[in-house]
């Protein structure tokens, strides 16, 4: 895995830019196996040719500015998707703002303003349904016309199947969405993730004796509500835990929380970033006559993800570090 993992904007002076990486070109959303491949020829392109290998992504994701008012269930967050990109052994990142300017920016100028003029690439990976530019007139066959004609390398990555069916990020959410996450853990190559700081709660957990560091995910999150064994990050160490999702009918039946119960642990997380990898569904959400009932479900959900943790002891995603 490279040392640094370098990330160029659209507010990196020119200078600073190294020219001559071979990039793979996607949305990345996700950093999942159909990703994984394009991102590997792209590097495997890259070490022939003695140039660095890039990926180059957009944020917001163009569906965001195309459909402002549409909720948008986004499998990683810009800051994921840079940790799991770093992840992979790239050199680094070119993240381009999507906005009006680059909506209206037709593909053969993106190639050789943008491509060419700015990256000044050697190669580049796309997936075989990867369009870009104004229209999305932009395509894998466009890229291969014009790499012959401007000398760099073209590499177009058929689909990636699994149980007979294309691995991509919407075949993810929908699991996520069903509760299936041993179906997303597969397209994805590793857990899915969120990241997000602990804030403070009812203490409702506390009294029970399962005190919890809470999460408040982003509101279109489409994970389906219930409860999961999980595996959280904090700073180097992996503490293996259960956690609910969902709005806690049994109490206030409010607004989508994430609460984390870690076992054995009992330090103060209050204000911290924690990643949490979720790794197994146990159940889904329920409402209880009684607290008695509710603690003995507890009990249960508790001894099952342990169980299905120790039955992944090493499940966690391979994340890199940037900035």
């Amino acid at each position: 895995m490279t040392e640094k993992f370098s990330i160029v904007r659209d507010t990196t002076p020119a200078a600073d830019i190294v020219k001559g990486a071979v990039v793979a070109l996607g949305n990345f959303d996700g950093v999942h196996l159909g990703h994984r491949v394009v991102i590997s020829a792209a590097m495997d392109m890259a070490k022939k040719l003695g140039k660095p290998a890039m990926a180059v992504t957009f944020e917001p994701h163009p569906r965001s500015f195309f459909s402002p008012n549409t909720p948008q269930f986004r499998l990683t967050d810009q800051t994921a998707k840079l940790r799991l990109l770093a992840g992979t052994g790239l050199d680094g990142a070119v993240v381009m703002t999507f906005d009006a300017h680059r909506a209206g920016t037709s593909a053969q100028d993106f190639i050789n303003h943008d491509l060419i003029g700015r990256l000044g690439i050697s190669g580049i990976s796309v997936g075989y349904d990867f369009h870009f530019g104004k229209g999305r007139g932009g395509s894998p066959a466009l890229l291969t016309s014009e790499g012959r004609r401007l000398g760099f390398g073209v590499h177009v990555q058929s689909h990636v199947d699994i149980l007979e069916r294309p691995v991509s990020s919407t075949a993810i959410r929908e699991a996520l969405a069903e509760g299936h996450v041993a179906d997303a853990t597969e397209m994805l190559g590793g857990p899915w993730f969120i990241s997000g700081e602990v804030i403070h709660g009812e203490k409702r957990g506390r009294d029970l004796g399962y005190p919890t560091a809470n999460i408040r995910l982003d509101k279109n999150c489409g994970l389906r509500h219930g409860i999961y064994a999980v595996r959280a990050g904090i700073g180097d160490r992996r503490i293996d835990g259960v956690a609910s999702f969902g709005r806690r009918p049994t109490f206030d039946n409010g607004a989508p929380l994430l609460e984390v119960y870690l076992f054995d642990f009992k330090d103060d997380l209050y204000g911290q970033t924690i990643d949490v990898a979720f790794i197994d569904f146990i159940r889904d959400e329920l409402k209880f006559d009684g607290i008695d009932t509710l603690v003995r479900q507890m009990d249960d959900d508790s001894a099952k993800a342990r169980a299905a943790l120790a039955a992944s002891p090493n499940a966690f995603p391979k994340l890199g570090k940037i900035g």
